[in-house]
């Protein structure tokens, strides 16, 4: 047994040491997160996940969802039902493109998680097409009405902020086109937006509105949040194959019911949830919540219009994460490793734009004094 457990130490030891010269991981230093998720938890909502362990069939588990429910109609500004899934926002994206759509989807992508809207639906067998703009650009509202002139969609999918291009799109001004075409389902990934930008979605005429909370929510990963239309669940209640655990009409009407889930949900996050909703809608409140991304956000671009280029068009710019065009060339891999080693965090560019850009994401509990106190470490570093 001695030997065992020495070995499993030597091989404990070993791969701390390899987190420490790699720049991987910092054991003993905390790493202010500005990377467009997960994010830093405020350590009075990390404590809610430590709450005791209840059965996910009792009352407690049914009061528990319901006040989250409720909180989350006033965070999405609606009164469609809501529902949480354990799983990432890819979950609820899946869910509903492939339980919304019964013609042709035609998915609008302003960057990689706009695309993968697209891959799930050729992943589950479901007819879509994609359109983009030109790079750095938004989704305009004609654009939109142009496809769905038509006839061939009968759902429509939309990034709201795009965190590999830092752009928002203007989904109000979609959402009234939309509203024009009444066989069609909008569906709007809001997963790095929730929780920082204000996003009206009974106004918007949402049917599936989603989000994860790792994100402007201000949680751990493994929890994602939606609201759900009457008019998404008529249609997929005419989809024959919805698969399994993901069958939207299964989640939502077992909600309906008594607020409980099909399949066990993750409690110790819920409690968490609940508890960061009261601070987000009590607290804080969400007008000054939602000023407060849009400040920090201005502070960021103003920078990177001094020092750099903004990727994104000025009149779409996301509120949350800020993506700024490398134009100096210098390497973005070796600032990260010595913002590490100084406490801080930042994102390279996605995908095709690694190392062409940067991203600087400032959601969720930043604040201005943190965000700041990151810009000045780059100026030094990079002798800006």
């Amino acid at each position: 047994m001695k030997t065992l457990a020495f070995k499993v130490l030597t091989r404990y030891n070993a791969s701390v040491e390899h987190l420490k010269n790699s720049g991987e991981g910092m054991i003993s230093l905390h790493i202010k997160l500005f990377i467009p998720g997960p994010v830093d938890v405020d350590p009075d909502v990390l404590q809610r996940l430590a709450t005791p362990q209840i059965a996910h069939r009792s009352k407690t588990a049914t009061e528990l969802q319901k006040r989250i429910s409720e909180k989350l109609q006033q965070l999405m500004y609606t009164k469609n039902t809501i529902i949480l899934s354990t799983s990432s926002g890819s979950g609820i994206m899946e869910m509903s493109i492939r339980s919304c759509t019964k013609k042709r989807v035609a998915v609008f992508s302003v960057g990689a998680f706009g695309d993968r809207w697209y891959q799930m639906a050729v992943s589950n067998n479901v007819p879509a097409d994609i359109f983009r703009p030109e790079p750095g650009k938004a989704v305009r509202p004609e654009m939109v009405d142009e496809v769905l002139r038509t006839g061939k969609y009968d759902t429509v999918t939309i990034t709201h902020n795009e965190t590999s291009s830092g752009i928002m799109n203007p989904v109000k001004a979609i959402g009234d086109v939309i509203k024009q075409y009444p066989d069609v389902v909008y569906l709007v990934d809001a997963v790095s937006s929730l929780g920082g930008a204000k996003i009206e979605v009974d106004k918007c005429g949402i049917d599936v509105c989603l989000a994860s909370t790792q994100k402007c929510l201000g949680l751990p990963p493994g929890l994602s949040v939606a609201s759900i239309s009457d008019k998404a669940v008529e249609r997929a209640k005419t989809i024959e194959y919805r698969g399994f655990y993901l069958d939207l009409i299964n989640v939502v009407s077992r909600v309906q019911k008594d607020y409980q889930y099909p399949a066990t949900p993750s409690t110790p996050l819920m409690w968490a949830l609940d508890y960061q909703l009261d601070r987000i809608l009590y607290k804080e409140g969400l007008e000054n919540r939602f000023m407060r991304h849009e400040h920090l956000a201005k502070i960021v671009q103003a920078w990177a219009m001094k020092h750099f280029k903004l990727f994104a068009e000025e009149d779409y710019l996301s509120h949350t994460v800020t993506t700024i065009l490398n134009t100096k060339g210098y390497s973005v891999s070796d600032l990260n490793k010595e913002l590490m080693n100084r406490g801080y965090m930042i994102s390279n560019g996605y995908g095709a734009f690694k190392e062409k850009a940067f991203r600087i994401a400032h959601m969720a509990e930043r604040t201005e004094k943190d965000l700041q106190a990151l810009l000045h470490e780059i100026e030094d570093i990079w002798k800006l």
